[in-house]
């Protein structure tokens, strides 16, 4: 069994985007510059979603070691905090219903793993999972607006500012997304 050097281990086994990030926010809140925190996680995204999350809060993302189902990701606490800024462009859940019933000319990007995707999904949705995102933007039109969606607008909060980042100036982050969606009128597959 791999393991890295860690300060503080922070159990997230068997929780689903965002509470790897919410636990180890709260693990790394008062621990000291340049300790490092081991979370163990089994959801697939988080790897994508704690690289992200520590990039965003100026932590320093060390890497992942696989352990059987078991996912042992690796962050160095920042030696400066920073306050975390959430993407400004928000729209809820009901003002994106308006849109796909109103036939806007509009993209809807949902960046959940493919098998969250597979189980259900707004029927218009493209699926480009969050660690994908930085290789597949381009196949996306910057003159489109881009709604993007996961389960619970954390992944899509910063795939928005990734994807503003890269010039593309017409992007939302749909909330509460995926885990608040309402299943009537064949809003979701």
């Amino acid at each position: 069994m791999e393991t890295m050097k860690h300060d503080v281990r922070v159990d997230a086994k068997g929780l689903a985007c965002p509470m790897p990030i919410v636990r180890t926010k709260k693990a790394m809140k008062d621990l000291e510059p340049g300790k490092v925190v081991e979370i163990q996680a089994t959801d697939k995204g988080s790897t994508a979603d704690l690289k992200a999350w520590a990039k965003k809060a100026g932590h320093e993302y060390l890497g992942t070691i696989e352990d059987g189902d078991t996912l042992k990701h690796y962050v160095r606490a920042a030696s400066l905090k920073q306050e975390e800024q959430a993407f400004p462009h928000t729209v809820k859940n009901e003002e994106l219903q308006t849109l796909i019933k109103n036939n806007e000319a509009i993209t809807i990007l949902d960046v959940r793993e493919k098998d969250e995707f597979d189980n259900e999904h707004i029927p218009e949705a493209i699926s480009m999972p969050f660690g994908e995102l930085e290789e597949r933007m381009n196949e996306l039109q910057k003159q489109t607006p881009i709604y993007v969606i996961c389960r619970t607008g954390n992944r899509s909060d910063m795939a928005a500012q990734k994807l503003a980042a890269h010039g593309y100036n017409q992007v939302f982050n749909v909330l509460p997304g995926m885990n608040q969606w309402t299943r009537r009128r064949g809003n979701i597959k």
